[in-house]
């Protein structure tokens, strides 16, 4: 079971980044699929999710109307579309997978499986 994350990078302040991840070893149908971040010295923090079967996604009120969060089941991809970035959304993102359902979405800990993460860098 593999999650592996890629596109992140140097932007500066207004630009925009696709992020993308690799399911591999499970069948992405079955599992919600959320993005998280993580700053230096700060928690790590719910940045989106997209539900396994409802089409329902969810987004950090940080990020709402910036941030798109997308997957295709069939090529097993995740993607995260982030649009008019600010010097704020400098962090390592993070793709994770979870099977179970009823929690938070924003909490880590239900999540089963994480990719390595990739940073993310806006400059000012």
């Amino acid at each position: 079971v593999q999650l592996v994350e890629f596109g992140g990078g140097l932007v500066q302040a207004g630009g925009s980044l696709r992020l993308s991840c690799a399911a591999s070893g499970f069948t992405l149908d079955d599992y919600a699929i959320a993005w998280f971040r993580q700053a230096p010295g700060k928690e790590r923090e719910g940045v989106s999710f997209s539900g396994r079967s409802d089409g329902s996604t969810y987004y950090a009120d940080s990020v709402k109307g910036r941030f798109t969060i997308s997957r295709d089941n069939a090529k097993n991809m995740v993607y995260l579309q982030m649009n008019s970035l600010k010097p704020e959304d400098t962090a390592v993102y993070y793709c994770a997978a979870r099977f179970s359902s009823g929690s938070t979405w924003g909490d880590p800990r239900p999540y089963d499986y994480w990719g390595q993460g990739t940073q993310v860098t806006v400059s000012s």
